[in-house]
């Protein structure tokens, strides 16, 4: 049988497209098709025999349980986990076998801890026990992420930006198995990780609610020592029953987030103790009080001006970015960077890593990089978009077609918290379907658009604006987490790749979910801080379109009025810029210009002065007499270039007179004038 996507159900939807047979690959992405293609028993004989083989390698004790997990995720991910026609095949036997054994975990320990007899309450009064409120489902929540990563002033900003976004990756990853470990839980009990947030499931005991209150205690404090106010991190749980995870009645399963959000707002309102905060307003020592050059930090510096966590993030960001492993280690060194609960960071070879694991007393665990692994206290395979083409800004710049300038790109999925919270809710089938499982997988295959399949992406360039063919594009991923995303590379690589990701979203989700995006264009030397804040505020501008899907570039300070909200000229619906703004009107103006050499760049500059004040009447007839300049003389023109004419004159007459075309076309001779610029022009031109 093959495996339905889970995007069948989602936010309405009631598709039937299903996933090829196969394991998880990083350098494939599967998607949907309408074609049902069945697991042959080849197939499964095969999956069969690689299980097998990988646990060869495996001693059974707790050690290994995530190995375990890795096992499965790689050969079970697209086998359907129920083969009965009765019922919609849309979670993995990966997912399943997942679940299962975490929620089994959290009711051995409820049990245990109530000292009930497992034979009595699961089998004998098991209707009794599905409203029994024995789960906990708990949530972390890193709040400060933005500026601890983009407020830097440093040379290589790009690859320190990389390096620290990395860090506070790893750094979540870390928090949550030490959570797990203290809980005696594993990542079976990982519902989802991403972006600086998790859910686990835990279960419903005062032990396990003790060690979560003293584990976020005993975080917060050693945030506050290290990072100050900087970053903090709000954790917030609700107890819950098997018939709540079911949804049953019908709005229960919505009810557990909504009280978890609500926590986690509260928390954040009021972070810190009284004790805390007298602390905070302690004037420290002297030595203390100096600003870190790269992070503008108050604290100790060495002689280049930088604190220890960017001196750290310095001398490895060279190598951490490009090693297949990372691990945790019990240990106080100040080259090392720091982790919560008295560990630190360091990368290592495959080598390197086998030495520690049998010769280091203080391994605590490691992480694999994009490729599936197994051994004793590996972690987990994370799943990183690490994308890169280049190291620098100035780099990027060169590489740019036309004018040299870099791009930055940051877009994140639209609704994606009330598609995770209410995505399968549908009275049509009774919400039927909104089940912890379906939540589970529906936000595992985000994070694997996200942090793994983007690099393939980025690899294999589809659109482009003019028409040509690329092999790679000239970017960096800077981030790209559970559902948003920061790029920056070549100015044109950025705008192409947004198309790209965005069609392959929406090929990739069936059309249920949509991305909203903010691209910036800067000179290479523009502050990284004032390039992510502006990028932002674009990516802002985008959400106010109505039914989003949209993109805000290339501003020029005008706005429209649209049901209601004043809408940047810069911002569009995807199709519209793919279709209207660069398919029509670039497309117009290239085929134009590429058979006349009579006018170049300086004629679209005056046009789009005229275009940027067409409220005036006399700006109106200044841009009907520009054109009338355009035309070929009779008697030294070719037929070809003049059917040119006719035809470009035609359109551009009939542009002005729309406000949504005239919008349209400013952009578009934008993008053309950026892409035909060679090097720097005078300023009048700009």
């Amino acid at each position: 049988m093959s495996l339905a996507s889970v995007f069948n159900l989602l936010n309405g939807n009631n598709s039937k497209k299903y996933y090829a047979p196969g394991v998880l690959r990083e350098d494939i992405i599967q998607y949907p098709t309408d074609e049902k293609r069945l697991f042959t028993a080849d197939q499964y004989r095969d999956i069969l025999f690689k299980i097998t083989e990988n646990l060869r390698g495996i001693v059974y004790d707790k050690n290994y349980v995530n190995s375990l997990l890795e096992i499965l995720e790689s050969e079970l991910s697209y086998v359907p986990s129920s083969t009965s026609k009765k019922e919609v095949p849309d979670i993995s036997l990966y997912d399943h076998l997942k679940l299962t054994a975490g929620i089994a975990l959290c009711i051995k320990q409820y049990l245990d801890d109530k000292q009930k007899s497992y034979k009595t309450v699961l089998f004998d009064r098991q209707e009794d026990f599905y409203i029994e409120k024995c789960f906990r489902l708990a949530s972390l929540d890193i709040s400060g992420i933005q500026k601890f990563i983009y407020t830097i002033t440093s040379k290589n900003a790009l690859r320190h930006l990389r390096a620290r976004s990395f860090y506070l990756d790893l750094m979540m990853e870390h928090v949550t198995d030490e959570l797990l470990d203290r809980e005696g839980l594993c990542r079976a009990n990982l519902i989802y990780s991403g972006g600086g947030h998790c859910y686990i499931i835990l279960p419903a005991t005062e032990k396990a609610e003790e060690i979560f209150q003293e584990f976020l205690r005993e975080l917060n404090k050693w945030f506050l020592n290290v990072y100050s106010t900087d970053l903090y991190i709000a954790g917030a749980d609700a107890i819950c029953s098997s018939n709540d995870l079911k949804n049953r009645p019908v709005g229960s399963y919505s009810q557990i987030y909504r009280h978890i959000s609500e926590q986690m707002s509260e928390q954040k309102s009021h972070r810190y103790s009284a004790e805390q905060i007298r602390q905070l307003n302690t004037p420290g020592d002297d030595d203390h009080t100096r600003e870190c050059s790269s992070c503008k930090r108050m604290g100790k510096i060495d002689a280049e001006g930088l604190c220890p966590v960017c001196a750290s993030l310095k001398s490895l960001s060279a190598s951490i970015l490009y090693q297949d492993f990372y691990s945790i280690e019990k240990a106080d060194d100040p080259d090392d960077l720091p982790l919560p609960f008295g560990c630190t960071l360091v990368s290592d070879t495959k080598e390197s890593l086998i030495r520690r694991m049998a010769e280091d007393v203080d391994f605590v665990r490691a992480y694999g990089k994009n490729r599936s692994f197994t051994g004793r206290k590996l972690a987990k395979r994370l799943f990183v978009g690490d994308y890169s083409t280049g190291e620098t800004f100035e780099e990027y710049a060169k590489d740019a077609k036309g004018i040299d300038r870099i791009g930055i790109l940051r877009a994140d999925v639209d609704n994606l918290g009330q598609a995770f919270v209410g995505g399968f809710n549908n009275p049509a089938n009774d919400d039927r379907y909104v089940t912890l499982s379906r939540t589970a997988t529906f936000s595992r295959h985000m994070s694997m658009f996200f942090k793994m399949y983007i690099n393939d992406i980025l690899s294999h360039p589809e659109f482009t604006i003019d028409g040509s063919k690329k092999t790679d594009r000239k970017i960096t991923v800077v981030y790209s987490g559970g559902d948003d995303v920061f790029l920056a590379g070549a100015w044109d690589d950025i705008i192409e790749a947004a198309v790209d990701l965005r069609n392959d979203l929406k090929k990739y989700t069936e059309g249920t979910l949509t991305i909203s995006a903010g691209i910036g264009i800067y000179e290479e030397s523009y502050p990284i801080s004032v390039m992510a804040s502006e990028v932002a505020d674009l990516e802002e501008k985008s959400k106010y379109l109505p039914g989003k899907d949209a993109v805000t570039l290339l501003e020029d300070g005008n706005s429209h009025k649209e049901n209601g909200y004043n809408i940047s000229d810069g911002t569009y619906h995807w199709d519209e810029l793919i279709d209207r703004v660069l398919g029509e009107k670039y497309r117009a103006i290239s085929d134009y210009f590429s058979v006349t050499q009579l006018h170049g760049n300086a004629f679209l500059y005056r046009i789009l002065e005229l275009l940027r004040g067409m409220g005036d009447r006399i700006n109106f007839a200044r841009y009907v007499y520009m054109l009338s300049r355009l035309e070929p003389d009779a008697r030294e023109a070719g037929k070809e270039e003049k059917e040119a004419y006719d035809i470009f004159s035609k359109e551009m007459y009939s542009w002005v007179s729309d406000g949504k075309d005239r919008r349209e076309l400013k952009t578009a001779i934008m993008i053309y004038v950026y892409l035909h610029r060679e090097g720097e022009e005078s300023e009048d031109n700009k």
